[in-house]
């Protein structure tokens, strides 16, 4: 009975130490400590070499690559039965240098980051000193070849933590560079100019940047144009309705790289 007690207690306080990663796919060049209770010789410490095998003593070579580590030692006690009566089997990760993330494209510097914790997108791209000149608009994560449905930029610029997830080992983060970062006020201003475009920006904030308009502007005449890939896109606004009629829809946000065009009037 006391045998039995102290085997259940055992049990118990290995089980937070075996389940610790036991999501983890164990890879080439981890690190594992391999433990079976009550045999001295069976308590070692071995590397995943790159042939995705670890040596066992009175096993041999064993597979240890593609496993989680419950697998693993699940197996490891199986086979050990023909060594050790009722052998308990603890596998731990204790270092790992198989998980992996990928990070490219001329926004970001290329680099590969070593997934060692638990690590959200969010956590990636605050570690990124670059990403305030990256087009996150148009990034992308990529799992298994395959792009996820997370929109970075409404994850990292407008807050929204929905968008956030957790990074996989051999995920591929692709973020461009943002070419445009200017919105252009052109037409009957004061002072026609490029302004550095910020999140946010509306119409209106553009064309008082630029001086506001001339007495020869037709407010009910300005144009947006926005290219959207291959495609050219042109959004009116009627200011004269902000202005009168406070509708506020007329207030457009601007993107980087827009242009706003404002017409003179024909008297």
């Amino acid at each position: 009975m006391r045998v039995a007690v102290l085997l259940l207690v055992l049990l118990l306080f290995l089980a937070p130490l075996s389940a610790r990663g036991a999501d983890y796919v164990i890879g080439e060049g981890d690190s594992l400590d391999i433990s079976v209770w009550g045999v001295k010789e069976l308590n070692f410490p071995v590397k995943v070499r790159p042939d995705g095998k670890i040596t066992v003593p009175g096993l041999g070579e064993v597979v240890a690559s593609g496993s989680t580590p419950s697998q693993l030692q699940t197996m490891l006690g199986g086979r050990l039965k023909e060594l050790v009566k009722n052998p308990i089997v603890t596998v731990t990760v204790r270092e790992i240098t198989n998980s992996k993330v990928y990070i490219f494209g001329s926004g970001v510097k290329a680099s590969v980051y070593d997934l060692s914790r638990r690590t959200t997108i969010l956590q990636l791209l605050c570690m990124l000193p670059e990403v305030k000149s990256a087009d996150l608009r148009n990034a992308y994560l990529l799992r298994e070849g395959k792009k996820l449905t997370v929109d970075l930029h409404r994850l990292f610029v407008q807050g929204d933590t929905s968008q956030d997830l957790l990074l996989a080992s051999n995920d591929s983060l692709f973020v461009p560079l943002l070419t445009d970062r200017s919105v252009y006020v052109l037409g009957a201003v004061n002072a026609p100019k490029s302004i550095e475009y910020r999140e946010g920006m509306k119409v209106m904030e553009a064309i008082l940047e630029a001086g506001g308009f001339t007495k020869f502007a037709d407010q009910n005449d300005v144009v947006v144009r926005r290219k959207e890939g291959e495609q050219s896109r042109s959004l009116e606004v009627k200011a004269k309705k902000l202005f009168k009629e406070g509708d506020l829809s007329q207030n457009i946000d601007l993107k980087a790289g827009d242009y706003v065009l404002v017409k003179e009037a024909f008297f």
